[in-house]
């Protein structure tokens, strides 16, 4: 079998652009895909934020983060802007014609869609969206919702991780909206090691399989998210698992990230048993 070497760099599934809430400062779509192109990526898709849960971020700490904090309430609730589909297929269209060379896949990165059901789908009706991304970004908390590194503080790590891990399942189970599912591996990025230790998805090795087989049975593609390189036991536990497909994403929000740890992504996912499909831009198959 050829080594994955010595073929193209897989497409980028999960990139966003100013046309995401929280890269409005730091995306451009027609720098990213001058990136692709510089890098030699076969396609790219932007897969714009589409959130609708409202959660309590840190406003002081270590925690806090600057673009978050400036649309908070004085609370620390955050309400994710309303997403301008319209305007964001008019730039998609403005790139295709701009980088005729590139396959540029129009996209949404959908937060919770099982608990949004209505608003996502209307978002999808406004328009063609190639590649839709199912995420899980907030776990219940109190009277509301936070993110992972909201709640490590405050509870134990290990039973945040198991939580989300159902919450994928459930999530997976409960809407047909998205096709891949993002970053299985999202609680890992906030890991509190100084306290837990280092992150050891053998711990978690059962959650982690039952959100993967779940994901495999509704037959959706599972992402290699390489913003935090997904650790190779969770892609050989889907394949043992049964997952058909993989995508890559770098989750890049700035342009200079498109692309990053690719070439290692696709070494291990052909290590595990997946391989490029007949077109370049075509989601990895199972070998």
């Amino acid at each position: 079998m050829e080594s994955v070497t010595r073929v193209s760099l897989p497409a980028d599934s999960h990139v966003h652009s100013e046309w995401s809430w929280d890269a409005r400062l730091i995306g451009s779509m027609e720098q990213s895909c001058a990136r692709a192109v510089a890098i030699g990526l076969p396609a790219i898709a932007f897969t714009e934020h589409l959130d609708h849960t409202v959660w309590r971020i840190e406003l002081e700490g270590p925690y806090a983060l600057d673009h978050l904090t400036a649309i908070a309430d004085p609370d620390g609730l955050l309400t994710p802007p309303a997403f301008d589909a319209a305007g964001y297929l008019a730039a998609i269209a403005h790139c295709r014609e701009r980088f005729p060379s590139l396959r540029i896949l129009s996209g949404l990165e959908m937060g919770e869609p099982h608990r949004h059901a209505r608003a996502c789908a209307g978002v999808l009706g406004a328009g063609r969206f190639d590649r839709v991304l199912g995420s899980l970004h907030s776990l219940p908390d109190g009277d509301g919702f936070a993110e992972p590194w909201g709640i490590y503080p405050h509870r134990d790590a290990g039973e945040v991780v198991r939580e989300y891990l159902a919450g994928v399942a459930a999530m997976v189970a409960e809407s047909d909206l998205f096709s891949v599912l993002a970053h299985i591996d999202y609680p890992v990025r906030s890991w509190p090691a100084d306290r837990a230790g280092p992150f050891d998805p053998a711990a978690f090795e059962e959650e982690f399989r039952f959100a993967l087989r779940a994901t495999a049975q509704s037959g959706r593609a599972l992402e290699v998210n390489t913003r935090l390189p997904l650790h190779g036991t969770i892609l050989a536990w889907w394949h043992e698992e049964g997952g058909d497909s993989v995508t890559f994403g770098s989750d890049a929000h700035a342009p200079s990230l498109v692309g990053h740890g690719f070439a290692e992504a696709a070494q291990m996912a052909e290590t595990h048993g997946f391989r490029p499909g007949r077109n370049p831009y075509d989601i990895w198959a199972r070998a």
